[in-house]
This record gives C-alpha cells, structure tokens and sequence, in this order.
C-alpha cells in the first residue's frame, strides 16, 4: 500500500482529496495542525499527522519521528494555506513561507516522495488577457494582484528553482461544491432575497467544482506527472450571473432584489473591511485582496494541457456542482 500525505486535510478541498486517497487504496495520513477541525476525518482508517509548519524545528521533529517508523511518504498534496487573512503579511507567512520550510525539510530529511503536488491558484496570474477575453495560458507572465496571489507565485516559483524536484502545480479556478463556505454566503444571501454584482463590465467567470479538482489530483498521480504545471476548470465560460441564477433555481427562484455595485463603491467598503478586520483581528469575506480578485475582468484559462496529459474530463457543468452543492447544504441544514 503506497502511503500519501495531504496537507490541510481538515480544510474544504483537502477534506475531498482524503475522502478519494481512501477509495484508491492508499496508506492515508492527514496533515493538520492541532487546532484543526477533524469534522471530515472521522474514517477510522485515517492516520492523523499534527504538524506545526510555523516553527522548522517543530517540523522538522514531526517528520523525523514520522520517517522514523513509518518511513517516507510516497506522495504528498499540499493543500495547507490561507485564502484570507487580516494581516497580509500573513499570505506571504503561510503560503510562501512555510511551503518552502516544508520542502527544505524533507530535503534535509531526505523524504522527497514520487510526486510533492502543490494546489494552487489561478490567481497567481491576476488579470491578464482583460482586452481580448481570451483564455489565459501557461506561456503568459503572472501578474499577481493580490497578497495571496503574489503568495502563491512565490511558492510555484520556489518548487520549480529546485533542480530534479519531483512537482505537479494545479492552478483552479472558482472551487465551489459542499462545505465552502464563501459560495454558501451567496446562496443565503439569495435565500434571503439579495443578490449582488460587481461593476457593469463584461466579466468571463469560469469554476470547478471540488470533485473535478480531486479527479484531476489522482490524473496526476496515475499518469506519473512531472514538473508540470496545470490550470483547472470545467471547460466552461459563464456571464456574472450565471452562478447566482442557478442558486435561484435550485433554491425555487425566490424573488431577488438586484444590487449592482459600482467598483469604487465596493473598493471603498473592502478597504473600511480590511480596517475593521485589523481592529477585531478577524479575517472578512470581503477586504482588499477579495476586491481585486472580484474587479477582475477574465477568468477563462486553457485547460488543454491538463485533459491531453492527464485525460482530465471534467464531470460537473455549473449546472450540475450547483444542484449538488445547495442539496447538500440544505441537507446539513446550512440552508
């Protein structure tokens, strides 16, 4: 039994890729701090790994133990991060940071496995392509906009320096799908008659949903990637009302009060937003980085790499993640 290591597994995504490496039969072990939730990571076949990234000495007596009886993973998915925060010093903290303390760790240790599978962002690229509308690719220069964009770069472009490292970057698009909980801010917003929109220019949005993600992770592993980097997204280009009139749908489209939001009013809130969250040291929905990412124009992005590789085919439509999504939210009673 090959053993597999996923980082931030109590986490939205990472709780999925737990569930999957479970059904393919691997030797599963959750990396999550001690304060994390194990809502998701009740499978008694489970091995659970407390690792405290923040302190490289800490970390590195965790790894050290863990190789020590059991060996060196055979594959690692990091998923450990921050999308928001009210610092942001802390993007750069946590998702830079302490990815590289991770790496040089199990160099030192020399416990690099068969693949070191790095999720990412598409928002490493920030808004290019705004003029044509046209996909964005892996041959275009990233322009990070934002704290946790410009983070994440850094990470890919750390990973990527080390000579013969072992790598796969998947860079999603919009992740929706049962327990996110920012999208779940939309439905309810929705539920309760409100409906926002940001700006009045074009905007090209495109999504995954979190299973599509999964799928393309196990790809990877399966076809013995290398070195590569992928975007992901279900193929799709939606106009900026397409998520929320299909929430409507499946919420039995309750009558919606439409607010559009002009980009100077909203860049004005998210900046009282990011003040408020230094004074409550609580992280918002909405600050500055969120802002930016909302103001973006285009979202399309060339998939072809990852479905001529991998044999990525995308199982989910907009249409078919949001049915799924708001069912399970109503099942758990979030809605």
């Amino acid at each position: 039994m090959e053993s597999i290591l996923i980082t931030g597994a109590s986490g939205f995504i990472g709780s999925f890729i737990v569930e999957e490496a479970l059904k393919q039969k691997f030797g599963v072990w959750a990396g999550i701090r001690s304060s994390s939730s194990r809502e998701y990571l009740r499978n008694r076949k489970i091995h659970i790994l407390e690792l405290d990234f923040a302190h490289p000495n800490e970390l590195r007596a965790q790894l050290s133990g863990h190789k020590g009886t059991y060996n060196k993973f055979d594959y690692i998915i990091h998923c450990a991060g921050v999308t928001k925060c009210t610092d942001k010093r802390d993007f750069d903290r946590v998702n830079y940071l302490q990815t590289k303390y991770f790496v040089d760790t199990l160099r030192e240790l020399n416990m690099i496995p068969k693949q070191f599978i790095y999720i990412s962002t598409l928002s490493v690229f920030g808004p290019v392509r705004e003029k044509t509308y046209q996909p964005i690719t892996e041959d275009d220069s990233p322009m990070p906009n934002t704290a946790y964009g410009l983070s994440k770069l850094k990470a890919e472009l750390y990973l990527q320096s080390i000579p013969g490292f072992p790598y796969v970057i998947y860079r999603p698009t919009g992740v929706y799908g049962p327990r996110e909980k920012d999208y779940y801010l939309m439905a309810k917003s929705i539920k309760q008659h409100t409906d926002f929109a940001v700006g009045f220019r074009r905007q090209d949005l495109t999504f995954i949903y979190v299973k599509d993600i999964v799928q393309a992770v196990f790809l990877g592993i399966e076809k013995q990637a290398c070195r590569r980097a992928y975007f992901l997204a279900d193929g799709q280009v939606y106009r900026s009302r397409a998520f929320s009139d299909l929430i409507r749908k499946e919420l039995g489209n309750p009558f919606v009060i439409r607010v559009v939001c002009p980009l100077i009013i909203l860049k004005v809130v998210s900046l009282l937003a990011d003040f408020w969250a230094m004074r409550s040291k609580k992280p918002g929905t909405l600050n500055s980085d969120k802002y930016n990412i909302m103001k973006q124009r285009n979202w399309q992005c060339d998939i072809g790499p990852a479905v001529r590789e991998l044999g990525f085919a995308p199982q989910y439509n907009l249409e078919q993640g949001v049915k799924e999504t708001i069912a399970w939210y109503k099942n758990e009673g979030w809605l």
